[in-house]
């Protein structure tokens, strides 16, 4: 884990190479406390795909929990009289 201060933000060429080469999010710190935090795009991007998948899956087990669910046959019938 890195912390470096807000100041350092000024050497932005160390700062993109440190996010590019580590997998791990860096913590801007301003007055010594918590303020922000750098992550290289492609951790970023696969960090909220996995939310948003893990967020779908809560629905559906939810939606299984209620009864709101077809068996396989019927959902392909329907979709198949909604897209012919």
């Amino acid at each position: 884990m890195q912390i470096i201060p807000i100041r350092d933000l000024r050497n932005t060429t160390a700062i993109s190479e440190a996010c590019n080469n580590s997998r791990e999010p860096i913590f801007i710190t301003k007055n010594g406390y918590g303020d922000m935090v750098l992550m290289n795009m492609e951790v970023y991007e696969q960090l909220t795909a996995s939310a948003e998948l893990y967020r779908k899956l809560m629905i559906a087990e939810q939606e299984y929990a209620n009864g709101k669910m077809l068996d396989g046959r019927t959902a392909l019938a329907n979709l198949r009289a909604r897209y012919e």
